[in-house]
């Protein structure tokens, strides 16, 4: 083979590769997510077989605590995973022996999220979506929180697969409740969950939700300042 056919062949070959690199990447995101369901359900299957009850899904307990004042450290130095579960009775002596808001010193952040989804905007779970937020006089949060997370745990809201994780923010003068979802830009997805919180909840109406996206809180640097849609 003469060398100038030979390089346009190279040639030819290469810029083939990026295009064949992207058509690639949404088979192995689909062989990914086979895998994990297949695990998930080996997983559920032993758990029955010992005679438990098995969640739907694995989930990872996660605790912020910062120091007030203090803006050095890297937010996601300070998370820290407590423990993970994944049947029903598994979940409650994990609960049973879990401290309640009012005891919580501020600022503090409790986080249930899914196995395999981090609780940062920037997790590829979380990085396109956002979450309805709810605050709460202190009084109550506890009540409120305990309810949200039964809800998750019991996989019981709307469009559950695209729900991420909960959170509970206790700060100085009130508690904020949080519910993370996948997609912001889904918008009857985003509607329907805000509708189904209220539902489990039995939010009063005189309780207001805040939505935000995730990359909106990454330009203002703020969880909870800035919220782009009321209801």
């Amino acid at each position: 083979m003469e060398p100038a056919v030979e390089k346009k062949e190279a040639e030819q070959e290469e810029q083939q590769l990026p295009q064949a690199r992207k058509d690639d990447a949404p088979a192995a995101a689909a062989a990914e997510e086979d895998e994990a369901d297949s695990e998930e359900t080996e997983r559920r299957n032993r758990d029955l077989k010992a005679g438990l009850h098995p969640l739907r899904r694995k989930l990872v307990l996660w605790y912020t605590r910062r120091t007030p004042g203090a803006r050095s450290q890297a937010y996601e130095d300070n998370i820290k995973k407590i423990i993970d579960f994944s049947t029903v009775e598994s979940f409650w002596v994990c609960y049973c022996h879990l401290a309640r808001p009012s005891s919580l010193p501020s600022p503090t952040d409790l986080h249930l999220f899914k196995d395999g989804i981090r609780p940062l905007w920037e997790d590829p779970a979380n990085q396109n979506g956002g979450k309805w937020i709810i605050r709460f006089k202190k009084a109550v949060s506890g009540r409120f929180w305990e309810d949200l997370v039964l809800v998750l745990v019991g996989d019981q809201l709307d469009y559950s697969d695209d729900v991420c994780g909960v959170v509970l923010s206790v700060r100085f003068n009130e508690d904020i409740l949080s519910v993370w979802n996948r997609n912001a830009s889904d918008h009857q997805a985003v509607m329907t969950l805000r509708d189904s919180i209220k539902r489990h909840l039995k939010l009063p109406h005189s309780y207001l939700m805040e939505y935000k996206p995730h990359d909106a809180s990454r330009r203002d640097n703020s969880s909870y300042r800035n919220t782009w849609l009321r209801g």
